[in-house]
């Protein structure tokens, strides 16, 4: 027969590791059907805890009839006898020192429990608001959120605004219409066209009053001068024209440029053109001389707006690198270079009075502050277009139109979306054809004009009908608002 040593098989040595793994799976396999759910409830134990809860708060009372009770009322101290914020204050009947206060006239009156039906003394557990719960009836307790005092939001309210409709198309040119600009007398404006044409409008009757020819490519920017009779036109020919309005002529050209010219702008005070193009420079022109003063080089991508300004920063550019620069123009150097937006900054609308301006581009609408060029906030929607065109007037309208046909109106202010226009292309267009290219409001801010591709300009109002009644606000503050 084998020995007992024999008959012992050999054990296998296990690490520490594994028998932990093994502890661990048993421990799972007892636990995980049962793991994060609550234990089921006693009614036992539950009924005597309630019991025992009932009898040590209102012991005194739970017993008493209902003439005792009013009894019991009618000693309190008035005025305090019900008052719900003080229920923690019950005193046993019989004590001394309960009847020495109600005599005195002490603050620590007596409250009386609420009359529980037969029955029911021992079943439901009540609240301090007064709310009664049946325990397993699976209610959850009330929020104390009511309690809260709410903090009201200080973001600003927006003002309102009447909804804008249009009210006049105007028909005239054979190709997309890609740029506008007003008559500081406010008595015209011009519009510049695919076509190759600038035609000039006049502003109340609609009716053309001239077409200029000369451009051989689509006119991208356009800019009258509040100091000389002039018209400065730029396009895809990579040709800046100055037009004498007095004689109807191109009289000056500025040749620079290595490609097509997409933003020009005048300076406000002195003789300065400025222009922006495709070649990813800002060039800066002296109007009588015809000489380029300035290259201002810094982008890496095309300049698709600019404005300008009588102070410093006297120009800022909007690139298709999607930054803003500012830039010193003694020095010809960039001041500052803005980085928030995340795709190209198509345009850009400076505010009649405020300092501040306002850019746009596919991924949303940010407002700075000037000089310094602080971002104060984002603008509380997303148009989720590539938005050609923008412009604010002074009651703090500010619109942005965009590849779709789609027109937004906004509350400078708060930065809400009031109004949410579409354009109607003109019969005969295809629906692609719906693109807004540029829009300007007219001198006293209350006609918008917008130059579309279906190859009509139209001009917008507000509704003299609308009312806060009929067209109230909507808006809600924002909770969190992104910082970038």
């Amino acid at each position: 027969m084998p020995g007992p040593a024999s008959a012992m098989e050999p054990v296998e040595p296990q690490s520490l590791k594994k028998l932990s793994f093994k502890s661990l799976k048993r421990a799972l396999d007892l636990f995980s059907p049962t793991h994060g759910q609550h234990p089921l409830p006693d009614p036992e134990s539950q009924r005597v805890r309630i019991s025992y809860k009932l009898n040590a708060e209102y012991g005194a009372v739970k017993n008493l009839t209902g003439d005792q009770r009013q009894d019991r009322g009618s000693n309190a101290t008035p005025g305090q006898g019900n008052h719900p914020s003080t229920s923690s204050a019950l005193v046993p009947a019989g004590s001394q020192t309960s009847a020495e206060n109600q005599k005195g006239g002490a603050q620590n009156s007596l409250i009386l429990a609420p009359v529980l039906p037969k029955g029911m003394d021992t079943g439901i557990m009540v609240r301090s608001t007064g709310t009664s719960v049946i325990p397993g009836s699976g209610e959850r307790p009330q929020s104390t959120s009511a309690l809260v005092e709410r903090v009201p939001s200080r973001w600003p309210r927006p003002e309102w605004h009447a909804p804008w409709k249009n009210y006049r198309v105007i028909s005239g040119h054979l190709g997309w219409v890609r740029s506008v600009a007003v008559d500081p007398s406010n008595t015209w404006f011009c519009t510049g066209s695919a076509d190759r044409t600038i035609k000039i409008w006049d502003l109340a009757t609609a009716q053309l009053k001239l077409t200029l020819t000369g451009h051989i490519e689509q006119i991208r920017g356009l800019a009258v001068s509040t100091r000389h009779t002039y018209l400065f036109s730029a396009g895809d020919d990579k040709l800046v024209k100055c037009w004498d309005l007095e004689q109807n002529k191109a009289i000056r050209s500025y040749h620079g440029h290595l490609s097509g010219v997409y933003c020009l702008a005048l300076h406000p005070t002195l003789d300065l053109l400025f222009t922006g193009g495709r070649d990813s420079v800002c060039r800066v022109w002296d109007i009588r001389t015809k000489a380029m003063i300035f290259a201002l080089t810094g982008h890496d991508n095309t300049v698709c707006s600019v404005f300008t300004r009588p102070l410093d920063p006297q120009v800022v550019t909007g690139s298709h690198d999607s930054t803003i620069k500012f830039w010193d123009l003694t020095a010809g150097k960039t001041m500052t270079t803005l980085t928030h937006h995340k795709k190209s900054v198509r345009a850009m609308a400076q505010h009649p009075h405020e300092q501040a301006f306002a850019s746009s581009s596919a991924d949303n609408v940010k407002k700075f502050r000037l000089p310094k060029g602080e971002f104060l906030h984002n603008m509380l929607s997303q148009q989720k277009t590539i938005v050609n065109a923008m412009a604010v007037n002074e009651d703090g309208v500010l619109v942005t139109a965009g590849d779709n046909g789609s027109m937004w109106f906004w509350d400078w202010k708060s930065g809400h979306n009031f109004q949410q226009a579409q354009t109607i292309v003109q019969p005969g267009s295809l629906d692609s054809e719906a693109g807004i290219y540029a829009v300007t409001y007219d001198m006293t801010g209350t006609r918008l004009i917008t130059c579309e591709a279906d190859k009509t300009i139209k001009m917008w109002k507000e509704d003299p009908t609308a009312t806060p009644e009929t067209h109230p606000i909507n808006f809600k503050p924002p909770k969190d608002l992104r910082r970038y």
